[in-house]
């Protein structure tokens, strides 16, 4: 596969990136593929030449972060604890919980990249699987509630209704 971008060299790095994440295993989530050559990764500042010998770096991430951010011409500063983004970057710890929202975009970003999500998907610690199932469940059905009232359709919305009333007396019933 030659490289997207330049079109002449073969495409040896490949980015894939998460344009609209619903839920894990959805149709309704939209990806964004990228296949280019190794100089035109260099290029676009795309991490690339990753391999097992040489991880990816957790700071290097941070740096390239850092720098869209300075280059948009911001300097992100906490105004509870003084803490900037560069100081982040060093670090790698927030100096308050107020951080999480001074650097929520660099923070889901960052996120996004090591994690493939913004959301946890995994077990929940003193949860079992069945409850957990529930939850997630339930949740699933608020959505689906929600867009069906979106679209106007009752009926479909009453039913969902009915079915997230049946699963909160199945939580009841066996916290009894």
């Amino acid at each position: 596969m030659n490289c997207q971008h330049c079109q002449k060299s073969v495409a040896t790095v490949h980015v894939t990136e998460v344009v609209q994440f619903v839920r894990p295993q959805s149709p309704d989530n939209r990806l964004r593929e990228l296949h280019v050559c190794d100089q035109c990764a260099r290029k676009l500042n795309l991490p690339h030449a990753v391999s097992q010998a040489a991880p990816l770096d957790i700071w290097k991430l941070l740096q390239l972060n850092a720098k869209k951010v300075r280059i948009q011409g911001t300097t992100l500063r906490c105004k509870a604890c003084g803490m900037t983004l560069d100081e982040l970057r060093r670090n790698g710890k927030l100096g308050c919980a107020q951080d999480y929202e001074v650097f929520k975009d660099y923070l889901h970003e960052l996120l996004e990249r090591m994690h493939g999500a913004l959301e946890h998907v995994g077990r929940v610690p003193g949860i079992g699987e069945g409850e957990l199932e529930r939850i997630q469940r339930v949740q699933e059905l608020q959505a689906s509630l929600e867009l069906a009232v979106r679209q106007e359709d009752y009926e479909e919305a009453a039913s969902i209704r009915d079915e997230l009333k049946l699963l909160q007396v199945e939580a009841d019933d066996s916290t009894i």
